[in-house]
């Protein structure tokens, strides 16, 4: 079984269900309201964990009844919750707007998170026990860096998700085996609107690149090899939230496997295309039996 890290948030999502978002200084009713355990460090892990990895989270919860829930989450999604240290104050919040056609817009609160700045005791040696280190912004930039320059030490293959996007230092760059961005990110990252234009100028940064589309699917490219579109199924979506984050972690889990690089790709298109027809973050992301039985209809 291929053992994944994560290193990353933790965050209690609050889900507001709209039929659109409000205009600025609008006022509307939403339709329903729900807590969810979130925040994109924690749905790669469940996802990862759910899809078949061994898998393990490093981060923190604050003292509050969300950190107690969202332990309780991993640890009933089977993920390791070792090096998750609980700190005095609040957890990270995700503050979230879905509409009826399944977008989101959403507001992030660090707490606890922003404590994550670095490495504590035992997360370097933790890292190095693990074949993959999946990374994201949500944590400080400081915390990334550390955690990325310590897998590439270990030979640890180390997946970044660019989000929220940001200008990322050099030194990161040179630490990621494979970015991860959305179209959204990969702009804001290159100045590049057209996908493969973006893919080129982040080739330039790290030796992989794959660009999640949306219903288009995802662009994967590298620097020995001509960039392809891997398509995704094309189903109603209900909630977008975390689908980027379903994407990864079983993209993780395919190819510690060993999957083709395509193969690994449909394989998490799939997982994603599951988790948005169902509303929340970690409570929409499929299991295993679940992601295998769309992609024999897949290849069927």
């Amino acid at each position: 079984m291929t053992t994944i890290a994560v290193l990353g948030s933790a965050n209690m999502d609050l889900v507001a269900y709209v039929d659109r978002a409000p205009e600025k200084g609008e006022t509307i009713t939403g339709r329903e309201f729900r807590t969810v355990p979130g925040g994109k460090g924690a749905n790669q892990a469940i996802a990862a964990a759910r899809a078949g990895g061994d898998t393990a989270m490093i981060g923190a919860v604050g003292s509050d009844e969300h950190g107690r829930l969202m332990r309780t989450t991993f640890e009933q999604s089977g993920v390791d919750t070792t090096l998750l240290r609980t700190v005095q104050g609040p957890s990270g919040t995700a503050h979230i707007v879905v509409d009826e056609e399944g977008a989101s817009a959403i507001v992030v609160f660090p707490g606890a998170n922003g404590l994550v700045g670095g490495l504590a005791a035992g997360d370097e040696n933790f890292i190095a026990a693990h074949d993959t280190l999946l990374l994201q912004l949500e944590i400080p930039l400081s915390g990334v860096v550390a955690g990325a320059e310590a897998a590439r030490r270990h030979g640890v293959r180390t997946i970044l998700t660019p989000s929220p996007a940001q200008e990322l230092p050099p030194e990161l760059y040179a630490a990621v085996d494979i970015l991860v961005p959305n179209h959204h990110e990969a702009t804001a990252l290159t100045g590049r609107s057209d996908p493969y234009a973006a893919a080129r100028v982040l080739l330039e940064r790290v030796p992989e690149v794959i660009i999640t589309l949306g219903r288009q699917g995802s662009l994967y490219a590298n620097r020995e090899a001509e960039p392809f579109l891997v398509p995704a199924p094309q189903v109603r979506a209900v909630d977008s939230t975390g689908a980027g984050d379903t994407f990864v972690g079983s993209l993780a889990v395919a190819l510690g496997e060993g999957r083709p690089m395509s193969e690994a790709l449909t394989w998490a298109a799939g997982a994603a295309s599951l988790s948005v027809q169902k509303e929340g973050a970690s409570s929409s992301m499929p299991f295993r039996q679940e992601i295998d039985a769309v992609a024999a209809g897949v290849a069927g």
